[in-house]
């Protein structure tokens, strides 16, 4: 499986560039792991158009939004599982900026999910994203790791 996190800005404090590095090495053994990144544009337009082509074709598109579906993390796994099974193999997800996403975003997604009613900062979000997608790889193996 090809995971890509396509996400606004970079990550600047020390904890968040360790964890998401740590959640990705730990990935390596499930997926191969991309994370392509943009700074933020004058406009969510254009922050959602930038975003947008840096999608790899062919990929199950899955948008972080406050206005998207609340799943658990198993039924966060079962998703990922039953893309598996339909043969999906490439899977994006992406993480815009300050100001939330282009409408031209929404509509493109496969899928919006929201991680919380909560807001998180955009480089939270991406640690958090990290880790919910590698539990969902143990879940999915039955490893330890999720109790």
């Amino acid at each position: 499986m090809k995971i890509t996190l396509i996400v606004v800005g970079k990550l600047k404090e020390r904890f968040l560039i360790e964890g998401v590095a740590e959640y990705l090495k730990r990935l390596r053994k499930f997926a191969t792991v991309e994370v392509r990144e943009i700074s933020e544009q004058r406009t969510v337009e254009e922050e959602g158009h930038k975003l947008l082509s840096l999608v790899p074709q062919n990929s199950w598109l899955c948008v972080l939004d406050v206005a998207g579906a609340s799943l658990t993390s198993e039924d966060f796994a079962k998703k990922i599982a039953a893309l598996a099974l339909d043969g999906i193999s490439n899977l994006a997800f992406v993480i815009g900026g300050a100001f939330g996403l282009s409408d031209e975003l929404r509509r493109a997604a496969d899928f919006r999910l929201s991680l919380s009613q909560m807001t998180f900062t955009h480089q939270l979000a991406r640690l958090i994203l990290a880790e919910q997608i590698y539990r969902a790889f143990k879940i999915n193996r039955n490893e330890p790791y999720h109790w």
